[in-house]
Order: C-alpha cells, then structure tokens, then sequence
C-alpha cells in the first residue's frame, strides 16, 4: 500500500495530505473515494488558514485529478472495484492495466470513438476498466449508480450536481460533443450497451464545458466540510494534464505569443493553447 498527495491552494499557499494507494502485483492499482475527500477537506482547510482569507471571499472553486475510474453504489455509498470485496477500494486508479485483455478486445472492434485516440484504446481509459468491472465483478457493475471519473466525482461531492465535464468525458471516455455526444452503437458493439440506459445517466447525461457553474454551488454538507460558504461556485474541472495545459498560460497581453505546453508524467500530452 503507497501513498500520494491531494493539493489545494489558496492566493499562493497549498496544502497537501497523503492518501492510501493500493497495488496488487504489476496491474491492479486503486484508491479510496472516502480517503481522497477527506484529503481534499484537509487541504483546503491548510490552505485557508495559511492564506488567512476570510473564505467568503472565496469566489470559486474547482477539481482537477487524474482520470481514475470512480464506482459510486445507491445513495452515494461506496462499491468494491476489487475482488476482496473491501468497498474502501473504490477507485480503479488511471495507471491500474487490469483491463489490458479488455483493451485490446475493444480496438479489434473498430469505431468512429477510436478514430479520435490513435485508432487503439489504452487500459488506462475508462472503457476497458468498465468492462473489466462488468464482466469480473457483475454485482458492483449491475449495482452502481454512476461511474465517475475523479474530477467529476469530486465535482459532484461537492455540488451534488451529476453534471460531467466535458474535458473528462471526451478525453477518456469516448464522448464525441461534435458529433452528438455518446455513440451507442459503439458501446452496444463493445459489450456495454447498458451504459446508454437512461439517456446515459450512468455515465453522463449532462455534459458541460470546463469552467462552467455546476449546480447551484457548494452544497450545504460540501460547504461545512470544507469551510466554505454555502453556494460557492464550483467550476466543471479538468484531468490534471490538462489543467497544467491551461496553468502554463500567461496573463495574454497585446501582442503576446502564447505558449505551447509539453506536460509531461508517464505520458505526455502537447497542448497549444
């Protein structure tokens, strides 16, 4: 079991805190939703009190994360995404290759979503992740309620709003916003047809622009929690390679070249901006 950080920041203080990592062998890699809110309440409370801002300035908020796959059962509880059946492990985390056989299944199948990520599906999308989750542990896929990329699940712990963003969906979900959203017959070919019952509520129904109001704020229990005020707007976040795209960016002036960001991790993405 590893440990890794959650940051928050606050007019240029942050705090971090560590937060459980579980591995099993060279493939199975997970986190607990439980673990990383209580991190995320830790750390902006830090954050607060080094900045010594009264928190009703606060004018917005918002999540960036890493792509992880977030299993969230009836009510908000949590689901096991792992066969000892500890609900705490909750989160398939981005780097977990569980759904490497998954993976390479799907990109024989072909499809217009694979035509936007190279022609072939890595595990560490959430596809495969979900069809390794359906078909090795039935009862947490039958169960769930929603699936969550972590952005989005922080987003939603804090407004109750299951507006997605569209940054995370279409990155690492194969959401296609300029052709219509979600191809159901790529996800019925697939062998997860029944992510598209309910108008896609498992998965996203409403999907929004990175930035924009989710809900009506921060919810009473998220403000509490976080010491914030009620209604506090929350902006739909970002994966963390994308936030350290749109981090890179300098105040534009008249003239200005912009820059193009290379963010590097154990990939790489090339953003122009």
């Amino acid at each position: 079991m590893w440990c890794r950080r959650i940051r928050s920041g606050v007019c240029g203080h942050a705090g971090a805190h560590a937060i459980r990592l579980w591995r099993e062998g060279e493939t199975v890699v997970e986190q607990s939703s439980a673990d990383i809110w209580a991190a995320v309440r830790r750390a902006v409370a830090d954050a607060l009190s080094q900045a010594d801002v009264d928190p009703s300035r606060i004018a917005g908020i918002g999540f960036d994360a890493t792509c992880s796959l977030v299993v969230v059962g009836p009510g908000g509880t949590a689901l096991t995404a792992n066969n000892s059946g500890d609900p705490a492990r909750d989160v398939i985390v981005w780097m977990d290759h569980r759904a490497k056989a998954q993976a390479e299944r799907i990109n024989t199948f072909g499809g217009v979503p694979l035509s936007y990520v190279g022609n072939r599906i890595s595990p560490e999308m959430e596809l495969p992740k979900l069809l390794w989750l359906k078909e090795n542990l039935p009862e947490s896929y039958a169960r769930a309620e929603g699936f969550m990329d972590l952005t989005d699940y922080l987003t939603w712990r804090a407004t109750d709003s299951d507006e997605r963003s569209a940054c995370t969906v279409t990155c690492k979900w194969t959401y296609l916003p300029h052709l219509g959203g979600w191809d159901t017959g790529f996800l019925q070919k697939i062998g997860l047809g029944t992510l598209a019952d309910n108008g896609f509520a498992r998965i996203g129904a409403r999907i929004v622009a990175p930035g924009t109001p989710v809900g009506r704020g921060l919810s009473a229990t998220a403000a509490a929690e976080l010491g914030l005020p009620k209604g506090t707007p929350v902006g739909a976040g970002l994966i963390d390679a994308h936030a350290g795209g749109l981090g890179s960016l300098p105040i534009s002036q008249k003239g200005q070249a912009l820059p193009v960001a290379y963010v590097f991790g154990t990939s790489a993405c090339l953003m122009a901006s």
